[in-house]
């Protein structure tokens, strides 16, 4: 079975593209599994670029084929910040805990309306020789909470509310947000590409 490796450490987003993608007839795995490989620095301008650097990185590295998904949460009261900088605005280093706090703090006096927020996922997929396979996104948009509610997902979930369910993703079961997410929607674009390549992939 050929192995397609997930450009990331991120445990949170790990788990949840490998259960997403488990039924795939590819051995899924990540960076959790190639401890050899340094930090890839994310420098690119956008969430395309920095998907695509990451995924070739480790295609080079590794000789296998890759995908990599770069991901934030754009809040329209902040310019559609933090954007791509979303796992690093709160400082190299910072958890969960800082950037949620750093979020409410930046958005300390804007009312519920004003709050709108959208989370983007790009997903880029190369072949063992770093060749560009495609790249695909998905977005779900929401409001921006005042306090951490549930304690589900990751990341900025517990503060990203749906309208619809008047939940967070923190209080979403998984297998609703795994139907719902950015993620969710950019993995079912990101299957038809590697059906589109499925014979030369396997």
């Amino acid at each position: 079975m050929k192995e397609l490796i997930v450009a990331s450490r991120n445990k949170g987003k790990v788990k949840e593209i490998i259960e997403l993608l488990s039924d795939l007839p590819f051995k899924v795995t990540s960076l959790l599994d190639y401890p050899q490989i340094p930090d890839i620095i994310e420098d690119g301008k956008t969430y395309r670029e920095n998907a695509l650097k990451k995924a070739r990185f480790v295609a080079l590295a590794t000789g296998k084929m890759a995908m990599a998904d770069d991901s934030g949460i754009e809040v329209a009261a902040l310019g559609n910040a933090p954007g791509i900088y979303s796992a690093r605005f709160a400082g190299k280093g910072a958890g969960d805990a800082a950037r949620n706090k750093k979020l409410f703090a930046l958005l300390k006096g804007v009312p519920g309306s004003k709050r709108q927020a959208r989370y983007r996922c790009v997903i880029a997929l190369v072949d063992c020789k770093a060749q560009e396979l495609g790249v695909v996104q998905g977005t779900c948009s929401g409001y921006v909470t005042t306090k951490n509610i549930g304690t589900n997902g990751f990341g900025f979930d517990p503060l990203f509310l749906l309208k619809r369910y008047n939940k967070t993703f923190g209080q979403l079961p998984a297998s609703l947000k795994a139907k719902i997410s950015h993620r969710a929607r950019a993995l079912k674009k990101f299957r038809i590409l590697l059906s589109r390549h499925k014979r030369a992939l396997l």
